[in-house]
């Protein structure tokens, strides 16, 4: 299964990481599992950039789903830049997504996924609202087909 990044996100973060030694498989590239952890430091590090801490005041954000699409493998010595974009946020979650890309290349990802953030009261384990910075970063959502004006009929 192929998930695919939508058109409509926005850029909100951008992280350079090293890669490291121990980052790598017996295959010779970096693991599949590494990416989600790219994925999770610029997500955090975002979140605390944006909001002052990852999960304040007994709420924070909980992970629903995640995935990543491998297009290229990633090698060491190195680094990485993680782009991250957010897109339809919601009452109480919204959308991530991440490309991975040699800093060395840009441009070029190596991969890319996402995953759907969903506030969370601690005390209750309940969705609650996404603080307002959050529900604020909305893109333009793409036309629906068939959303432009008829042309007006002849007259007789």
């Amino acid at each position: 299964m192929r998930l695919e990044i939508p058109e409509h996100k926005i850029l909100v973060h951008q992280l350079e990481l090293p890669i490291l030694w121990g980052d790598m498989d017996a295959l010779g590239h970096v693991n599949n599992t590494v990416y989600f952890r790219y994925m999770e430091q610029a997500r955090v590090s975002w979140i605390q950039a944006i909001s002052g801490s990852v999960g304040g005041e007994g709420e924070g954000p909980v992970i629903a789903n995640a995935f990543f699409n491998f297009y290229r493998p990633v090698v060491f010595p190195g680094t990485v830049t993680i782009k991250l974009y957010v897109a339809d946020p919601g009452r109480t979650s919204i959308d991530t997504f991440v490309t991975v890309e040699r800093s060395d290349e840009p441009g070029a990802p190596h991969a890319a996924g996402g995953a759907t953030l969903v506030w969370v009261n601690h005390g209750t384990g309940r969705p609650t609202p996404l603080p307002e910075a959050f529900r604020a970063l909305k893109a333009p959502t793409p036309a629906l087909p068939g959303g432009e004006v008829p042309p007006a009929l002849p007259s007789r």
